[in-house]
């Protein structure tokens, strides 16, 4: 699964790696959680079909749902039951995005406690998890727009980590992601560029805590390869 992750990269280099036409103004962030708002790149409903980055909330609502707190149980969906999984299957079909992140936050259970670390290309550079929006809209008519960051079987240094990792799309599955008919090809385990695993401060494990200090290294030593 994927319950944590960060997003510091400069707004410009997002721009330009995901195709948007500007960036809203951005904070650095070390520790988004479930229920935040967060930034993910989408197709616009108009006729030019630009890409958009929009702040949307963590944790999809579906919107059939009569209950907006279901949000906080569906942060993730399994690619291998996305397209036909009653609260996930509509937005699979119609409003898939892109979630930009730095790295992603696991916990591996080391000497009798869970140890968080944070996996990351090893090339440091940012990176794009498959994921799915949705809108719903309250009895008084409040428009609220969510997500959820599709998961996959981990591979390479991930599956040291745990055994479930976000699909990561590389820059040119993009556009096939945002807008092809039936992306299903995609939902795929990672086999491109390296990944890192490295112990970090306990401080990623509340959510309260979101700066550069939650990505302080922990103990010895790091995780890495393919």
């Amino acid at each position: 699964m994927c319950g944590r992750y960060a997003l510091h990269t400069h707004p410009d280099i997002i721009v330009l790696q995901f195709g948007v036409a500007e960036a809203p103004q951005m904070k650095p962030r070390f520790n988004i959680a479930p229920t935040q708002e967060a930034p993910v790149v989408r197709v616009r409903v108009d006729p030019e079909q630009k890409r958009e980055l929009a702040l949307l909330r963590w944790g999809l609502i579906p919107s059939w749902s009569k209950d907006p707190s279901i949000g906080a149980r569906m942060i993730n969906a399994r690619a291998e039951s996305v397209a036909e999984k009653p609260s996930f299957r509509n937005a699979f079909r119609r409003r898939r995005c892109l979630v930009p992140a730095d790295g992603y936050y696991e916990w591996k259970v080391e000497a009798g406690r869970k140890q968080p670390y944070i996996l990351q290309l090893a090339s440091g550079e940012p990176f794009a998890m498959a994921g799915l929006w949705e809108q719903w809209r309250s009895p008084e008519g409040k428009l609220i727009e969510t997500y959820a960051i599709v998961t996959t079987e981990a591979t390479g240094t991930a599956r040291q980590i745990h055994d479930r990792m976000p699909v990561i799309l590389a820059q040119p599955e993009y556009e096939a992601w945002l807008c092809s008919a039936d992306p299903g090809e995609l939902l795929r385990p990672w086999a491109g560029a390296a990944f890192s695993a490295r112990r970090v401060s306990p401080r990623v494990n509340s959510p309260r805590f979101d700066d550069p200090q939650c990505l302080d290294e922990a103990g010895r030593g790091s995780v890495g390869g393919p």
